[in-house]
């Protein structure tokens, strides 16, 4: 009986055993790539996580700071005895002051230097909130 051109006595041994690495080497590889979307799987739920707590902390502050500037109102009405006009506008003119600072500190702790990458990926964020 002759072998025929493509059977598997005909192959040389280097190729059957260099399609086994091979084989391994893809399911290593699959093995892997299972586990990096384990891993994703696992830390999207962390940063959702964290981003509700985050939310739920920002409008108890939120209501806090509500609560505060109330008794602020009432304690300056009874302690210098002032019109409710004038208690608003003072606290108006304190949370102005408190914004102002805020926001100067705020920037200048946010200007540059950026790295090219950062600066790519705030600007391609960008566009696509401005659709553009």
């Amino acid at each position: 009986m002759s072998e025929l051109p493509g059977s598997q006595e005909s192959r040389p041994r280097g190729l059957g055993a260099a399609a086994r690495v091979t084989a391994l080497a893809g399911s290593v590889m699959d093995l892997h790539v299972r586990i990096a979307l384990q891993e994703v799987s696992r830390e999207k739920r962390r940063l959702i996580g964290g981003g509700v707590f985050l939310a739920m902390g920002g409008t108890l502050m939120l209501l806090a700071l509500v609560a505060a500037e109330t008794a602020f109102v009432v304690w300056s009405l009874t302690a210098f005895s002032w019109t409710l006009l004038q208690s608003l506008l003072t606290l108006a003119v304190l949370n102005v002051v408190v914004a102002g600072a805020s926001l100067r500190i705020g920037g200048q702790l946010a200007k540059g230097p950026y790295l090219p990458q950062t600066l790519e990926g705030l600007s391609k964020t960008t566009r696509a909130v401005m659709g553009r």
